[in-house]
């Protein structure tokens, strides 16, 4: 069956604003960048060619409507996102730490991304994917986890590919076991999972990425293919009981590493709408973490996401350095 979409994606899509220097009289400078993990992975897709479109929700304010007009300019389809006239527009305020990591502050009690309900999911929509992506923002609060589930059961039931990445933010879970439930029941119902090494201690207990991924595994054996990303110390694959590492990418010039991640997960479904999840070489694994890394890296020399996502060519020509 012919699908529209190459992945839709259903989560937040906020503003992160992020230090930039400091004013005359020693105020901090804030730079407000379009952002949220979902839409993030959509344009750097589309980036790469590829049919996107977005399910989720903003406020009735002048961040909502800046998000949509930044979300559509990146190509992404934006019928998806709906309004709420009560609820304001989330917010996240980035501090940078030495060496590109971050700290978040979220101004979301509510936020609109809150308020999406089972019962305003565009279905039709959401079931014309050939893979369907979400996290766990979107499965903080119950109204917006029990839309989360349905979308999730909706696009499973089309026949669509299910790509999760955890991107846990402590402040915004009640509990760490009630964060631990939510990864858990996403890592369940996954084809293909992108997990950051503090995810996966935080899931396993385990430092050691092949001991993780094995516990994560030994609960999960529904996952296909599992992406451990290590930050600047590279990626690994698992697949099929096989382990495929590549190095990161280290030229220098890191600003900080918001949309890294979000970035990497894109390359990743980018090769598995190529390739699809059976049968993949050491060779394919490596070839797409390459890239990924690449492109993750790219990200980070810049502030921001949405509009931080780097051309195809970019991302050639570091593969041509290294």
């Amino acid at each position: 069956m012919s699908k529209k979409y190459d992945v839709v994606a259903l989560g937040e899509l906020l503003m992160d604003f992020t230090e930039n220097g400091v004013s005359p009289q020693g105020n901090t400078l804030f730079e407000a960048n379009p952002g949220g993990a979902p839409c993030n992975v959509l344009a750097m897709l589309q980036k790469l060619g590829r049919r996107t479109a977005f399910v989720g929700k903003v406020g009735d304010d002048m961040f909502g409507r800046t998000l949509r007009a930044v979300a559509e300019g990146a190509g992404i389809d934006m019928r998806g996102l709906l309004v709420d006239r009560d609820a304001r527009t989330t917010l996240a305020f980035v501090k940078t730490l030495p060496g590109g990591d971050r700290d978040f502050s979220f101004y979301r009690n509510p936020g609109a991304d809150m308020a999406l309900r089972a019962g305003e999911l565009p279905l039709e929509l959401i079931e014309s994917a050939r893979i369907f992506h979400f996290g766990t923002l979107s499965m903080t609060h119950p109204g917006v986890r029990e839309a989360t589930v349905c979308a999730v059961e909706a696009a499973k039931a089309a026949g669509a590919l299910i790509s999760f990445d955890p991107n846990l933010r402590p402040p915004l879970w009640r509990s760490d076991d009630e964060a631990r439930a939510c990864i858990a029941w996403g890592l369940s119902h996954a084809d293909v999972v992108k997990i950051a090494d503090n995810e996966l201690e935080f899931m396993t207990g385990e430092t050691d990425f092949d001991a993780g991924a094995a516990a994560l595994y030994a609960g999960h054996p529904n996952i296909r293919l599992l992406n451990v990303t290590a930050g600047p110390d590279g990626s690994h694959a698992y697949y099929e009981g096989r382990h495929v590492y590549v190095p990161g990418v280290t030229l220098g010039g890191t600003v900080e590493t918001t949309g890294a991640g979000d970035t990497f997960c894109a390359c990743v479904l980018h090769h598995v709408l190529d390739r699809g999840v059976d049968g993949l070489t050491d060779a394919d694994l490596a070839s797409m973490l390459r890239f990924a890394n690449a492109a993750a890296y790219l990200v980070t020399t810049k502030k921001g996401a949405i509009r931080s996502m780097p051309e195809r060519a970019e991302v050639e020509a570091v593969l041509a350095r290294i």
